[in-house]
């Protein structure tokens, strides 16, 4: 059995001789499949050996031998991580040190380390994602009234460093600016059934969106600024140096922040006055959070 990634590449065929960028044991549970659709059957929780090779996250049942030869159920577990998010999930509380990570077909995963571990495949598997995902494909011509997330290239990206963090930083002012003028334009009051909930479908997606580039460009500033090709060593300055913090406070990604914060200021003022979105405001405050309960929403 051949698993086929969200690019419709078959995972069997990626590129031989990709890096290895971290292993070690993780515990899994799937929380959503493709589009955010609960999975039938079991969702129990199953350990792994992990192994991020290039953009693939393989799961296997064994420990790690590099002789040892992929079978069809590592395949089957592997998970691409182009495009993707990997966040700590604060609102879970049924186990500690507990990660989402919510894929570009927007498949979320729960996985579980230990405290240290989890940070670290958190920054690792973000940082990797901004490396290597490619640019998204240019928007579909023609207007399309229902909203449908666009299919994003599962393809490493050809970029430089400094091309990479380019591309990354025009989507994200990009997105913020179509979230802030969506929101500057809530549904009346009077809306209801489908259209209310493509509001709300445009509405997750281009903040999931934005808290994803969001992140690419702070990582990457944070790399180049580092002058670190190792990936645990720069790792280990971010974390020593809170270098994220201080990636976070570049003019570019600040001032696009700024300008959304200041309309979701207003938009507040203005879905007060429609029905269903009267908290939002409030809720749209918590940010990456927001992002991750909508997307895993039971």
């Amino acid at each position: 059995m051949k698993r086929v990634g969200s690019s419709g590449k078959s995972l069997a065929d990626e590129p031989t001789g990709m890096l290895l960028y971290k292993n070690g044991f993780l515990v899994r549970k799937v929380h959503a499949d493709t589009d955010g659709k609960r999975p039938r059957g079991k969702r129990g929780w199953k350990t792994f050996y992990a192994i991020l090779k290039g953009l693939i996250l393989y799961l296997q049942k064994g420990e790690y031998r590099p002789d040892k030869q992929l079978t069809d159920e590592d395949l089957k577990n592997a998970v691409s991580i182009h495009h993707s998010l990997a966040m700590k999930a604060s609102d879970y509380s049924k186990r500690p040190n507990v990660f989402y990570l919510h894929t570009a077909d927007w498949r979320v995963y729960l996985f579980q380390a230990n405290a240290e571990q989890m940070q670290s495949w958190i920054t690792r598997i973000n940082t990797v994602a901004a490396m290597f995902s490619s640019p998204p494909f240019p928007a579909a011509i023609g207007s399309q009234k229902k909203f449908s997330r666009p299919l994003l290239p599962g393809t490493m990206s050809k970029l430089s460093e400094e091309e990479q963090i380019r591309s990354h930083e025009a989507r994200f002012r990009a997105i913020s600016t179509e979230l802030a003028e969506l929101r500057s334009y809530p549904p009346d009051r009077k809306v209801k059934g489908r259209e209310l909930e493509e509001y709300r479908q445009r509405d997750e997606y281009l903040e999931f969106e934005k808290t994803r580039y969001g992140t690419y460009v702070m990582l990457l500033r944070a790399k180049i600024r580092s002058g670190e090709e190792d990936l645990s060593v720069f790792e280990s300055q971010l974390l020593e140096d809170n270098g994220l913090q201080r990636a976070h406070s570049s003019p570019t990604l600040q001032d696009s922040s700024q300008a959304s914060q200041a309309s979701s200021t207003k938009d507040g003022a203005n879905s007060s006055k429609a029905s269903g979105c009267s908290g939002g405001s409030k809720v749209r405050q918590e940010g990456q959070r927001h992002s991750y309960r909508q997307a895993v929403k039971k």
